[in-house]
């Protein structure tokens, strides 16, 4: 593996512990500052929010990548979450709180810019796997960074937001000092019209065989929402768990997903085909989900985890797919239109996600898992869809 993958891959796992720090004690932070108990509407429209500004400005910063380098946008990317986590920690009220993740958002080109990066250095043959390793990275923060979040916090409620932010500035000197450029930069003038956002999303669906891909990330990156906006607060209703539980319950899930990364992308490829192994990633994760929305013991989440990582194992397969619709050119533009399509499903689904927990926590707070099932099987006749339409461009020469 080259040094320039080693530090990506080392950038996004730091960036994933700092992600990973904060949410077990999300719920507690937003009860300190709103001084209520009814918080899961609060958590969606922090979700929201970010979700919001990345959905505006991914794709001008995936644009300005291809034009100036992704080495910089990258670094503008990292300072913007340090400065959130900085917010974070000392902000004593709920607007505060708000702004800081509006900036973290409006400077998150990490995981847009970071598979431009991987995309400029790796082969076709070799993208679905290093995008499984990608993944993994990011697992590997996940094992690493709730469990840690919720020791801390229950320490003090802010020390997770203070270690946070200096990872992430220890990621940004990281970047600084050693991540050399990927591609000799364009130069080239930006059009203004590609700041609005929904052009991007227009020159998505102009391409063809892209289009029902894009659907099936969209449905999926909306179902992932429920996972943030509910799991603190399902853990806390259903098991009485604190910051330390909800933490390990994440790393649990990091720990599997990594394994699953790691080793199951390319051969469920191989076996299964690109559709089938998505087809069974739903599969596994509509399963568990049915598993945890009936549990009454707290061993049953920990024991479903496995089940809940395989649903991950058609992503690669999907992302190299993708990638090989589009010109090497215009790679950092179509990773911050795929980020832009993925924050256009957060905006909404962490607020419809959050309001319906708040209008069954108090009767069946696990009825949140059998929604996110009866969405997720949405996006199955989309996988099906999507891949004829590949095979379809494929012997039409597009």
């Amino acid at each position: 593996m080259n040094k320039p993958l080693v530090i990506i891959f080392a950038t996004i796992c730091l960036d994933a512990v700092g992600i990973g720090l904060i949410f077990p004690i999300l719920p507690r932070l937003l009860e300190d500052v709103t001084h209520t108990q009814n918080i899961a509407p609060y958590i969606g429209i922090m979700i929201a929010l970010y979700a919001a500004m990345q959905f505006v400005f991914a794709p001008v910063l995936g644009a300005l990548s291809d034009s100036i380098g992704r080495r910089p946008m990258l670094l503008i990317s990292l300072a913007g979450a340090a400065i959130n986590y900085v917010v974070m920690a000392f902000a004593p009220q709920l607007w505060m709180l708000l702004l800081g993740r509006a900036i973290a958002g409006l400077t998150s080109a990490n995981v847009s810019v970071a598979m431009a990066y991987i995309t400029d250095i790796t082969t076709e043959d070799k993208r679905a796997r290093r995008f499984g390793l990608f993944n993994a990275m990011f697992g590997i923060g996940f094992i690493i960074g709730p469990v840690l979040g919720g020791l801390l916090g229950d320490y003090w409620l802010r020390l997770p937001f203070i270690v946070a932010a200096v990872l992430n500035a220890c990621n940004f000197l990281l970047a600084l000092l050693v991540l050399p450029e990927s591609r000799t930069p364009s130069r080239q003038k930006i059009d203004l019209a590609s700041l609005n956002p929904l052009r991007p999303l227009r020159w998505v669906a102009s391409m063809k065989g892209l289009l029902p891909i894009i659907l099936v990330f969209f449905i999926l990156s909306a179902t992932g929402e429920a996972y943030g906006a509910c799991w603190a607060l399902w853990g806390g209703d259903t098991f009485q768990w604190n910051g330390f539980w909800i933490g390990l319950s994440l790393g649990t899930f990091g720990v599997c997903q990594t394994l699953v990364q790691v080793f199951l992308p390319g051969p469920a490829t191989r076996l299964l085909g690109e559709r089938w192994a998505v087809v069974v990633g739903i599969t596994c994760s509509c399963i568990a989900l049915v598993c945890l929305a009936f549990a009454t013991q707290a061993w049953v989440v920990f024991a479903v985890m496995p089940l809940f990582a395989l649903g991950g194992i058609g992503s690669p397969a999907f992302q190299a797919l993708a990638t090989r619709q589009v010109d090497p050119t215009r790679q950092g533009q179509f990773q911050g239109v795929l980020a832009s399509t993925i924050s256009l499903a957060s905006i909404g689904a962490p607020l419809a996600f959050s309001t319906f927990y708040f209008a069954v926590q108090k009767q069946w707070p696990g009825a949140i898992w059998l929604a996110v099932v009866v969405i997720s099987a949405l996006a199955v006749p989309l996988v099906f869809l999507s891949t004829r339409a590949q095979r379809s461009a494929r012997l039409a020469g597009v």
